[in-house]
């Protein structure tokens, strides 16, 4: 995926009604006023989240004469999610890498607190 879709993808989905959008379509194929019954906006504002859905790949508008009908295509999220999924691995490993360097320092200490312990009982 390219960058600049990933970043349509991206902002196509910060937007909380569009999201919403995507979870009707979900569902399954749907007209334009149908999608905007739930959201108390007028349709130009229905359109214009729906262009951007649309712009980043996220819908597919096809008309059945003066009727618009959309649905989802799932293939943008899905390789937003692989992206996101190279970078979840990255960071479990500097994550596990991290821990496994606090358990060591930590187990590092009790072993020095042990030693001072048995020190100070022989005096």
């Amino acid at each position: 995926m390219n960058q600049n879709r990933l970043d349509l993808v991206f902002s196509a989905l910060s937007d909380a009604t569009r999201r919403g959008m995507l979870e009707q379509l979900a569902a399954g194929e749907t007209n334009v006023g149908t999608l905007g019954e739930p959201y108390d906006m007028s349709q130009p504002a229905v359109s214009k989240h729906l262009r951007v859905l649309e712009r980043a790949g996220l819908i597919r508008r096809t008309r059945q004469g003066r009727e618009h009908r959309i649905r989802v295509d799932p293939r943008p999220i899905e390789e937003a999610s692989t992206w996101i999924g190279r970078y979840a691995r990255f960071w479990k490993q500097q994550f596990d890498a991290v821990d496994a360097y606090l358990k060591a320092r930590a187990d590092e200490a009790r072993t020095r607190s042990r030693t001072k312990a048995k020190e100070q009982d022989k005096r």
